[in-house]
């Protein structure tokens, strides 16, 4: 098992409990969860699998530099890239609620560059990584000019990283479709 796999899909549609799934078997993975504490029932899923697979993880909170965090590891999940996002609009923007051109182009090409090294890192390392990030496609039209150029900067992102990542899964409702 090695190489970068990004899945994606709507809120509560099963991506975390996939990813899980996926390592459930092994040691050294690395959760690097990007919000500033996890989800207590992603916790409480993690932590499970984990004691009825007889394994180990390190789980990482409040990740906001990710790229640091590859090493002494094989497996890596990060978890959510939609959530990393949000923390590098709020680093960028000087106003969040009229982001500029400029700021925009920064946004993504920080969290663009930023993935594209972690996944090169873990290639490089014969590792694999899962990428969890959130469909922007299948939401409504945001109402708010903070949310369209969330809407805006996660699409593209998730083009690139969709791009790059080996394999690329939807999760809908719970159930999982390969893509790519």
């Amino acid at each position: 098992m090695a190489g970068i796999t990004l899945i994606t899909g709507g809120a509560v549609s099963g991506k975390s409990r996939w990813a899980i799934s996926y390592f459930r078997t092994c040691d050294n993975v690395l959760y690097m969860n990007t919000s500033p504490k996890m989800p207590s029932d992603t916790r409480n899923r993690l932590e499970y699998s984990n004691r009825e697979n007889n394994v180990t993880w390190e789980i990482m909170e409040n990740v906001t530099d990710p790229v640091s965090c590859i090493k002494d590891h094989r497996f890596f999940i990060l978890d959510n890239l939609g959530v990393y996002v949000e923390n590098i609009m709020r680093e960028v923007a000087a106003d969040p609620n009229n982001i500029t051109h400029e700021e925009n182009d920064k946004i993504r090409s920080t969290v663009v560059g930023n993935v594209i090294e972690c996944m090169d890192k873990v290639t490089a390392m014969n590792g694999a990584m899962v990428i969890i990030t959130v469909e922007p496609g299948f939401s409504v039209m945001p109402e708010s000019s903070v949310q369209n150029s969330f809407r805006d900067i996660m699409g593209m992102v998730n083009q690139r990283i969709a791009n790059t990542a080996a394999d690329v899964y939807l999760s809908v409702s719970g159930i999982q479709f390969r893509i790519k």
